[in-house]
């Protein structure tokens, strides 16, 4: 049952209005904010009910949970915004099990004194992503802090989604000899972050790469249920995530620096900045782990897919006691690609 939206006495000032302490308080104006600004963004079968929980159908299967904080600065970059990212973040996130992501929630932290009309933008954004992806924000929770106690908004999202029947994706299950496959250019996203935090411009506009891949992973899945760990190399990279595997199927692995694509407005910013673009953060890309048998088909659908033009074969697994991921360089020799040491870029997502 959908309940009669409430009604007030006069629409919130979007334009000069700004977040106070009575928008957390549980009274009428919070009640107008998450009716006019949330409620109607979001706008689903489930969110209407007006509980606070969400009441909906399982559909069979095994059921993922996953959860994540953003606290990106800035809010707004080139490609995206921390609503947007928030959405796109936890998609992914149920996706890397093969799952179909089915809802999600959301929590609001905000500070005193936030314009509304940025509030009002970064809903849009959030309402527009869950929109294009096909999965709702189906319950949530707003709080408001006082001035200086925040950093104007961190968004909290939970997703779930369900896991078709056979299909067994998890980062323990990479073997020696699989094959490495990314599904596209590496650290378009930190970039794109940095530069904007910066007030760096370059010649080309970089982008951050933030997208939902909920449908890539299905036509992956559909063609090739074998796959063995699907990943999405946010904080810390390639190089990270490729650590966190290694570490998890207690395998090696060696990849060809040649093989990764990486743009040239990126490589040039990260030569600028000092980054190494193994190391800078993804929000729109996927490593694949495979049988090296499944590679060349598997290649071939991500490719056809408009988030997998630029994917590619970058590398093996090969038996290794210590769990090292190697690089063959561009020069001809081979380093040690390591876990990242401390912060390389702070608050990307």
């Amino acid at each position: 049952m959908t309940l009669p939206r409430r009604t007030h006495p006069r629409p919130l000032d979007i334009t000069h209005g700004r977040i106070d302490l009575t928008h957390g308080g549980g009274g009428r104006a919070m009640a107008q904010l998450v009716d006019e600004l949330f409620v109607a963004a979001f706008d689903n079968e489930a969110l209407n009910q007006g509980n606070d929980q969400a009441e909906f159908v399982v559909p069979q299967g095994r059921m993922v949970m996953s959860t994540d904080g953003y606290v990106i600065s800035p809010l707004f970059f080139p490609g995206g915004d921390i609503g947007s990212l928030a959405v796109h973040g936890t998609v992914n996130d149920v996706a890397m099990a093969g799952a179909v992501p089915h809802s999600l929630s959301a929590g609001f932290i905000i500070e005193e004194g936030f314009p509304l009309a940025d509030l009002k933008r970064i809903v849009d954004s959030m309402a527009a992503a869950s929109k294009a992806a096909g999965v709702p924000v189906v319950t949530g929770d707003t709080k408001v802090v006082e001035k200086g106690k925040g950093d104007g908004i961190f968004i909290t999202t939970a997703g779930i989604g369900f896991v078709p029947p056979g299909v067994r994706i998890s980062g323990d299950r990479a073997r020696p000899g699989d094959a490495i496959l990314i599904s596209g250019t590496m650290g378009d996203h930190g970039v794109a972050v940095m530069s904007q935090r910066e007030s760096l411009g370059f010649e080309s506009a970089i982008l951050s790469d933030s997208a939902a891949l909920h449908t890539l992973v299905a036509a992956m899945v559909a063609d090739c249920p074998g796959i063995r760990v699907l990943r999405d190399p946010t904080r810390g990279g390639l190089a990270a995530t490729l650590n966190e595997i290694a570490a998890q199927s207690a395998t090696g692995m060696v990849i060809d620096e040649r093989a990764v694509p990486v743009k040239d407005a990126v490589r040039g910013a990260c030569e600028l900045l000092g980054l190494d673009p193994l190391y800078v953060a993804n929000e729109g890309k996927l490593i694949c782990i495979c049988d090296a048998a499944d590679a060349d088909r598997l290649l071939a659908v991500m490719r056809a897919h408009p988030l997998g033009t630029d994917a590619a074969r970058i590398g093996t697994c090969e038996a290794d006691p210590h769990h090292f991921v190697r690089m063959k360089t561009a020069m001809g020799g081979t380093r040690v690609v390591d876990w990242l040491a401390g912060e390389q870029l702070p608050r990307i997502c």
